[in-house]
């Protein structure tokens, strides 16, 4: 994996407890301006097919946007885009009227749908974390506890990252990219086949960031996920992004066709 993929922005076995484990605030941090995060008439194409036709998206309102839309509509890669991971073949990506740099990537915190393990415990994953962030090393440690305390992981300090849960190992992706204090947070269906405990996990996790004016974007294809979550709504297909709207007029006025088709159940073509 690249480099920058896997440091973003950041990088989280043992069976989940049957209840949500104690949880406490993430720790915020100051550094350089990103908001806000936006990409203008993006484009990419591959073997003669545009994969992302020409969508806009902008991160900057404190809160919740959910990201759906169909399998194939390009969301995992709009988020990519946004990154600054890739580049788009046409259009602009821009972080703060700027175009993303490395100094600046860990205030862009993103977390993989598949989560991506250093080989050494779990402790020291977020201590990486920290470490490629510019954190001083003597402040690693403690903000690395603090870091796994906030999703109820620092039990887990010393385990070996890989040998984790899979909901203990997204956990420990999300406060690793929290580490660094981002002001940007980009999910790609964080909670996707976990169990119920650890989804209430994650969900709490970002429940908090928001809260805490953090600016947040997630895909996820659970209705009832991004009813509980989201603030707003944007709904992609075909590669483009219709305009954000409110979660309760997404889910009860929907705007196009292919939204409506969506939010029915029914297939998007």
């Amino acid at each position: 994996m690249h480099w920058q993929g896997f440091c973003a922005w950041v990088l989280p076995g043992v069976p989940m407890p049957d209840v949500a484990p104690r949880i406490t605030e993430p720790e915020k941090f100051d550094g350089p301006e990103v908001l806000p995060v936006s990409g203008r008439e993006l484009v990419v194409e591959r073997d003669g097919r545009k994969l992302v036709d020409g969508a806009a998206l902008t991160i900057d309102q404190p809160g919740v946007t959910a990201l759906m839309g169909p399998n194939g509509a390009g969301k995992s890669l709009l988020l990519r885009l946004l990154a600054g991971l890739i580049a788009p073949d046409h259009g602009t990506v821009t972080w703060a009227g700027t175009a993303p740099d490395r100094l600046r990537a860990s205030r862009v915190g993103l977390v993989f749908h598949r989560p991506v393990m250093l080989r050494r415990t779990a402790l020291a994953n977020v201590a990486f974390a920290l470490k490629v962030s510019g954190v001083a090393r003597v402040e690693r440690h403690d903000r690395a506890l603090a870091a796994l305390a906030s999703g109820g992981l620092e039990h887990l300090a010393a385990s070996p990252a890989r040998v984790l849960s899979g909901g203990e190992q997204q956990r420990l992706s999300l406060v690793r990219a929290l580490a660094p204090g981002p002001q940007a947070l980009l999910l790609d269906e964080p909670t996707a086949n976990l169990d119920p405990g650890s989804t209430l996990a994650i969900e709490d996790l970002i429940v908090r960031s928001a809260e805490a004016g953090m600016r947040i974007l997630l895909v996820t294809h659970d209705p009832a996920q991004a009813q509980r979550l989201a603030d707003r709504i944007a709904f992609m297909h075909d590669g483009q992004v219709e305009a954000p709207v409110s979660a309760d007029s997404f889910f009860n006025e929907p705007a196009s066709a292919k939204a409506s088709a969506f939010v029915a159940g029914r297939l998007v073509l």
